[in-house]
Order: C-alpha cells, then structure tokens, then sequence
C-alpha cells in the first residue's frame, strides 16, 4: 500500500487549501477550470504542471509552462522526484509536498488558523513589490508573462487619491480624448496612426504596430495573415513584425499580455534584418469587438532603461478595446458608402431587372423612361392604357406592369379584342350559360372571372364595339355583371390594362369610341416608342434574337457584318421589334456563313406608320395640309430619326447645318 502524500497550497501571503494526492491519478495544476487545482494566477498558464505517482514515487513534471515551474531554488526540467518538505513554485503560488498533515499542522487541525511547521528559512522569499499586480522577476527565469488581462479596469471606476483624481480616472481622460479623435478618422490606416500615437504618448514603448486581418478573412487566426495597417519606431531601429507564435496566441485565448526578459526568447521577440532580437519587454493585446477579433496591437521596448508596468498593459488593451469599435464604424461605413454607390445605380439596375422579366430589351433613353413609368405604374392599382404602334411590345409593358405589381402572385390574362366579333368577344370577357347561343353546350367562364385578383389585358381595346363598351365601362366602375344568357350577378377584383394602336381622341371625336370610357381607360398612360425612335436600341435586340435563335437551331452565327448592321439601323422598321425578330429569324435560318450579311436581310418598303400627334393621313385618306405643316412635320421626323443628331439630319435633308437651325428656330421643334 502506498504511503499518503498531500499538497499543502499558499496563495501570496495565506496558507489556502489542502489537496490529498491518490496512487493510480495524476493532478494537473494550472488556470484552466477543468484542472484539479486551479491556480487564479496571472504567470500560471492554463496547465502548467502535473503530479502523478511512478515507480512508487510521487513525481512532478513542467508542462511547458511559459514562466516554468520551480522546486526550492531549482527550475524543474523534465521529471522531478518530490521529497516531503520541497516547497513547488508556480507563479505566485506555493505547494508544500509532504506525507502527513502534521508536517505541516499543528495537531488540532484547524484549517482556519494554519500554523507552519516549515521552518521559514525553507520557503523562498515573498515578493517585494507593494502593488500585487507587479511582480519581481526572480533571477533564474527566461523570459516571463508577467501580466494576463481579459478587460481592462481602466473603464471602471477607481479608487480616489490624495489629489481627487484617480491614476485610473487620468487613464480613462486620455482614452476619451483618444476616442473622440479615432472616431472622427476617415478610414482605418488615419485611425491606426492616431492610435499608436496616443500609445506612445502614455506607455513606456519605443516602438509598435497595429495589424489586422484583411477584409472577408476566413478560417482560425493566424499570427501570419494579420496586415501591418500602421507601425511606429522612436528607436534607432524601425519597427519588426510580432512573433507568429505570439499574435496567434494572444488572438486565441483572448488575453492581452505583458512580457519582460524576451532577449532570449525567439517566439516572443522581434528580430532584426540579423536575427538579433531586439525587444527587452513586450505587450500585446486583441483588437476584437463583440466576439469577433479583427487584429492585434503590438508595443515592445529596446530600451532596457524603459520596462512597461502593469498600467501600460492595462492602457494599451483599453485603447485595444476602443480601436476594435472604430474599425467596426469605420467598416460599416465604407459598407454605407458601397451601399450608396450601389442605390446611385439602382435605377439602372431595376430597369434592367424589370427588362429581363419582362422580356423589355433595350437602354436607350426612350425605352428607360417606359421603364420608369412602368414602375410607377405598378405600384398602384389604377387602369392603364398603353399606346404605340404595332409590333412595338406593349404586351410585355402589360406583363412587367403585372409581375412588378402585388398581384404578380395570381394570374395574368390577355385578350385580343381585333379577333373576335362583337358576340364572341362578350362571350369571351363575360362568359356564358349554357343554351345561351347556338353551340353554348355547356357554362364557361369568362375572361374577368378568370382574371380575379390578377391582371386583365385587353389588346387592340380600339376594336371594341360601341355597345360592348358601354357594358365594360360598367364593370370597370365596380359593378357587377352576369354572364351572356345569365341572370346571376358576379363580381370580381380585377386590374384591366389596355392597349391600342389607334388614334383614340380621333375615334372619340368621330363617335367610334366612347368618351366615358376613355377616360376611365386613361388613368394612367404608358407611351411605347416605334422602333425608329430608338436606333441605339437596334444592336441590341438584333444580338439579343441572334442568341436566342442560335440557341433553338444549333447555328453558331457570330453576328452581324458592319454592312448588315448599318442596314438594319438605316432601315425605318414599320413593323418595329416584331419585324426586327422575324427578319433575324430568317437571317439565322437562311444564313449561310459564319456571319449575317445584307444578302440575308429581307427588308420591306412599306411606309412607316407614323405618330399619331404628327400623322398627316387620317384614316379616311388624304387630308390636305400646306408646304409649311409638310415640311414642319418632315423636319421633325427625320431630327427624330437620327435622334437629334443635327449634322447627320442636315445630310439626309440635303441642307446646311446653320439652315437647319433656323428652320428648328422657325417651326419651334423640340426634342421629345
């Protein structure tokens, strides 16, 4: 049976607790709480030494501890055999090891009066300074980690002095003062150098850095992947990057520390171009903010005469604290200001998102204003009348005005009025009984019922006629309907848009049209240019169909040839995008090259449509008008055409640049 042995602990000046050491189980010393004896001692490492019993004998061993452990006047390497009475040094702390309590007792056992049997020559010295943060470093160490901080007490209220003021309140003064000034710098690099320049005001340091990781860094930190932002050196030598070893544990284990004595040490020192070792004492400590560590502030001295104290660790890890606020500001920030880059463009980019769903492809300034009013559109529940010629696109006005609207979850539904008769388009809008005409077998359900909670596009509303009108004004005034041969009323909530290629004011002057009905229809008003209008445009669609029909005949046509494009922008397109996609269409079918040429455009020579405010042929033929309007209008066209571009319009006119000014100044034409 193995004999008994005990640890009796002393903590600074008291004897603090007793601990029985059992044969088969080894004892681990150090700060980490899950050790058996937890030292809270700033120079013990988390686990610093271990006890266990071999051959019979209780044995002590240093776990690499960074300031060592120590038995009597000894720096223990490898194994130790203890010997009742030795007297183990760990940091501050002292572990008396003996076989029977009353070595270290008196016989009545009261734990709370403990009386030393030791004699006291045997015990090594207490330490000499009067503040208990600041220790005297023992001749026989290397270098040692004197002070460990988590937090700073330089943000928490200290006790007064003979003056009034706290060393703790002067501290906290200057970092408000240096508060104010990080939180004003404009980026991190300004920042950082205001940073060290408070630091080297108010630590015993010469030299120093501010490193953090660069921007979306990913992974474990790592002493190698901080950036230096800004250094600093007073010495003779400039500033040498801190030990990986030491950035990545102090970024690890979330301390600020504080070592002396580095001159022999490699993991901690900073080195010259030589591999001399500069530093005689160092400090460094987390810039980190809610969990997160951005980096590390690293202050050292090569002064032996300048040793930075316990006050100079506790300042630079407050300073630490304060940077890692700044550099979040500063970071959100620079996210503000891409941010506000990005919403300075978003226009564009919501035109672009709108053209993709809806099929609207083009950017010049004409089809962005129908972008524009498109959204403006959506956003409200109003009936919309879309205008243009044929060809142009005004379905896909409708279905970007629906799919950007609230309704875009439920159905969107269209209806050509031109193709249908009278009868069959009211069977179609309202639905029918069954019996109600000849063929009516069974009750079908109308096109407004089918649209209910969505959208309801009625193409070429123009062709309705009169006493169908009077029934759809009804409708879109919130009442009811029945359905053809029906007597039961159905309501619905439906968005109706229109569209028409007609000149509707002439139809409503000339009595095709009613008047109530176009103003209802008119709440709000989307203009779709022609084609000709927008020539930017051209190179783009033609692009955008080549790719598409590539695509569904596996030809792998490059493009256009310089002469096919100037065609296609030549040409007037009466029949605008529509024909654009046919024409490409056939060019891709028929094409028999790497690339379309004008032999494989197949262009018209019908006459363009015109605008409806600027049309000199009414719809019932030939209205005669003078020289002036003609040459007005035809003016006002061709400016129109080649966009505004007064050189290029002077040449198809066949006149002088300067006349064609005086004619704009004449006929008062404005750009549209």
């Amino acid at each position: 049976m193995s004999q008994s042995a005990y640890l009796v602990i002393r903590e600074g000046s008291k004897w603090s607790d007793v601990f029985r050491l059992v044969s088969g189980q080894s004892v681990i010393i150090g700060r980490a709480p899950t050790n058996q004896i937890v030292l809270k001692d700033e120079r013990c490492s988390r686990n610093h030494a271990e006890v266990f019993m071999s051959g019979g004998e209780w044995t002590l061993r240093d776990l690499d501890s960074r300031n060592g452990t120590i038995v009597g006047a000894e720096m223990v390497r490898g194994d130790w055999l203890l010997k009742p009475g030795d007297i183990i040094r760990v940091g501050r702390t002292q572990l008396v090891f003996v076989h029977r309590l009353s070595d270290a007792f008196t016989s009545s056992g009261d734990a709370s009066s403990v009386v030393r049997r030791i004699s006291p020559e045997a015990l090594p010295a207490e330490p000499a300074a009067a503040d208990d943060e600041l220790d005297v470093l023992s001749t026989c160490e290397p270098t040692t980690i004197t002070h460990r901080r988590v937090k700073t007490r330089f943000l928490a209220p200290g006790e007064e002095e003979a003056s009034g003021v706290s060393k703790i309140g002067r501290a906290a003064a200057k970092l408000c003062r240096l508060a104010f000034e990080l939180a004003k710098a404009p980026d991190v690099a300004a920042m950082a150098d205001l940073a060290l320049a408070g630091l080297a005001e108010e630590t015993q340091t010469d030299a120093g850095a501010l490193l953090l990781f660069p921007p979306n860094h990913q992974g474990e930190p790592r002493g190698e992947d901080l950036e230096i932002i800004a250094s600093r050196s007073s010495s003779a030598h400039r500033y040498h990057r801190v030990s990986n070893f030491l950035a990545s544990t102090v970024m690890r284990e979330g301390e600020a520390v504080l070592a002396r004595n580095v001159v022999d040490d490699s993991t901690l020192g900073s080195r010259d171009s030589q591999g001399e070792i500069l530093a005689t004492s160092v400090i460094c400590a987390p810039v980190r903010c809610g969990g997160e560590v951005f980096g590390l502030i690293h202050l050292y001295s090569t002064d032996r005469s300048i040793v930075p104290d316990p006050n100079d660790l506790e300042f630079t890890l407050a300073v630490a604290d304060t940077v890692a606020v700044a550099v979040e500001n500063i970071l959100r920030r620079q996210e503000l200001a891409d941010n506000l880059t990005r919403v300075r463009t978003e226009n564009v980019e919501l035109r672009e998102r709108l053209g993709i769903r809806s099929d609207i492809i083009g950017r010049s300034r004409a089809i962005r204003q129908v972008t524009e009013e498109i959204a403006r559109a959506a956003s409200s529940n109003s009936t919309v009348l879309i205008r243009g010629e044929s060809g142009v696109g005004k379905e896909l006005v409708a279905c970007g005005i629906h799919y950007n609207s609230l309704r875009k979850d439920n159905v969107f539904v269209c209806l050509n009025c031109a193709a249908l008769s009278a009868d069959l388009l009211a069977s179609e809008l309202f639905g029918h009984e069954r019996g109600a005409f000849t063929g009516a077998t069974e009750r079908k359900i109308g096109k407004f019922e089918a649209a209910h909670k969505g959208t309801l596009m009625l193409d070429e509303i123009g062709e309705m006629s009169p006493g169908l009108q009077a029934k759809f004004l009804r409708v879109l005034e919130g009442h009811s309907f029945e359905r053809v041969g029906g007597s039961k009323p159905v309501k619905v909530d439906v968005r109706v848009i229109a569209a028409t290629n007609r000149d509707l004011e002439r139809d409503v002057a000339d009595g095709r049209f009613r008047r109530d009905l176009y103003f209802r229809l008119r709440v709000l008003e989307v203009v779709v240019p022609a084609l000709r209008k927008r020539q930017e445009d051209i190179s783009l669609l033609a692009d955008y169909f080549l790719q598409k029909f590539n695509a569904e005949t596996g030809r792998r046509i490059k493009g256009f040839t310089p002469d096919a494009m100037d065609q296609l922008h030549k040409y007037l397109w009466p029949g605008n995008v529509r024909e654009l996609k046919n024409v490409v269409e056939r060019a891709v079918v028929l094409c028999r090259g790497r690339e379309i040429g004008v032999e494989d455009l197949l262009l018209t020579k019908l006459a363009t449509a015109g605008d409806t405010e600027m049309s000199a042929l009414g719809t019932d033929g030939f209205r005669p008008v003078s020289l002036n309007d003609v040459e007005r209008r035809h003016i006002f066209n061709t400016l129109n055409h080649t966009g505004w571009n007064k050189s290029k319009a002077a040449g198809i006119l066949g006149i002088e640049r300067s006349t064609l000014d005086r004619k704009i100044r004449r006929y008062q034409l404005k750009e549209a």
